[in-house]
């Protein structure tokens, strides 16, 4: 699989939604999802960013490297 995004884990964690987010990062909802759904093939490191400053984490709390066999 390769890089696993935990978005959705970390905006239950924060209750918050996609939507609040999508508005305090200034991403849209279209992006945020492709990002949150693993379809995403770059992230702008500004975008990684503000996604954690807002959520208040760390970029390891959001992806996650997974091994394959």
């Amino acid at each position: 699989m390769g890089i696993r995004v935990n978005l959705d884990v970390m905006l239950a964690r924060r209750k918050m939604s996609m939507t609040t987010l999508s508005d305090r990062v200034g991403v849209t909802m279209a992006n945020l999802s492709i990002l949150k759904n693993g379809k995403a093939r770059a992230v702008r490191f500004s975008t990684l960013e503000r996604i954690c400053e807002v959520l208040d984490c760390q970029p390891g709390d959001i992806l996650e490297y997974e091994k394959e066999d």
